[in-house]
């Protein structure tokens, strides 16, 4: 009995061995396999989650391109004022360099004006009655003719450099050109005309270097 005692034994030894570990004994008792693996969150959307992973990083990119496309608009804006500012210094000078040529031919002329009256004077001295054969001088007769020949050159170069005479009798009354030194009543002349012309005046270009010296025609009371 004692050798089928212990052959029953050594059976159920092996029978027990040889049944597998339940899983959920093994939960039960706290402990973890050593070959289970971890188990993976499953994603209910797999793939869009992999795009916006991928698509992530290029959220820097696109941030830089608009920096560098607000820095090209303001570099553009900074060139655009820079040649305007450029364009306009150009025109200042274009227009102080006139103005520096102009003033010095306005009073180098107005020096010459002088001579020109001086030289219209002299020649106006002397009547046509006294520069007859028969009443003056050969000599008179040719210094006469002298005066007259050089305020002729002066008249002309004043007028290669656009210095013209203003001022005539009979010419309407203008404050710009005329300077008025009296007043007077004719009734053969138009109110408001010059009638007198006491010294011609000048422009250089369109500007007014002398004006007229004049006496104004007013109207005739009834």
């Amino acid at each position: 009995m004692l050798r089928r005692a212990v052959s029953q034994s050594l059976r159920l030894s092996r029978h027990q061995a040889s049944r597998p570990v339940s899983t959920t004994s093994v939960l039960f008792n706290g402990e973890k396999p050593a070959d289970a693996e971890p188990a993976t969150a499953a994603t209910p959307e797999g793939e869009p989650a992999a795009a916006d992973a991928s698509a992530a990083p290029v959220d820097p990119l696109v941030k830089e391109v608009e920096e560098l496309k607000a820095k090209n608009q303001e570099l553009n804006d900074r060139l655009l004022r820079a040649l305007a500012d450029a364009e306009n210094v150009r025109r200042i000078s274009r227009v102080d360099v006139n103005n520096a040529r102009e003033f010095a031919i306005s009073k180098f002329a107005k020096s010459l004006l002088d001579v020109s009256d001086n030289l219209k004077r002299a020649h106006e001295s002397i009547s046509i009655e006294e520069l007859h054969p028969d009443h003056t001088l050969p000599a008179i007769k040719t210094l006469h003719e002298g005066v007259v020949m050089t305020d002729a050159q002066l008249q002309k170069v004043f007028r290669e450099f656009n210095i013209n005479q203003v001022g005539a009798v009979g010419d309407k009354f203008d404050p710009n050109v005329h300077d008025a030194l009296f007043e007077y009543e004719d009734a053969t002349k138009e109110a408001g005309s010059i009638g007198q012309l006491m010294k011609i005046g000048y422009l250089l270009n369109s500007r007014c270097i002398r004006p007229a010296q004049v006496g104004v025609v007013k109207a005739t009371k009834q």
